[in-house]
């Protein structure tokens, strides 16, 4: 009997999980351009809300240091139904994300 309620228990939690729509999303766009040696940018968005965009270009930081720098952000819809977006920047001074949703220092 106790086999049978847990049985019945674990089912009923398949049962409720929701779906992920996120492994049956569509590709709605993409753009890739691999400039070399001197950066890249990309794009793409599907059909789940999920979007993303980045750029990168060569910065010399001194006579013989070069680094990439690298722009971009992201969006994606919460669980709540809510759209969240990020920018961020990711160069000599590191990676710093912005977003309405992310706590300020």
């Amino acid at each position: 009997m106790k086999t049978i309620i847990a049985f019945a228990f674990v089912l009923a939690l398949a049962l409720a999980a929701p779906l992920d729509d996120s492994k049956n999303a569509q590709i709605l766009k993409y753009e890739n351009d691999n400039i070399g040696v001197d950066g890249y940018k990309f794009a793409f968005e599907t059909s789940d809300g999920h979007q993303r965009q980045e750029q990168a270009e060569l910065r010399k930081l001194a006579d013989d240091v070069e680094a990439l720098v690298v722009r971009g952000s992201y969006s994606f819809t919460g669980d709540d139904g809510q759209v969240y977006t990020v920018n961020y920047v990711a160069d000599e001074n590191g990676f710093q994300p912005e977003g309405a949703h992310l706590p300020t220092v």
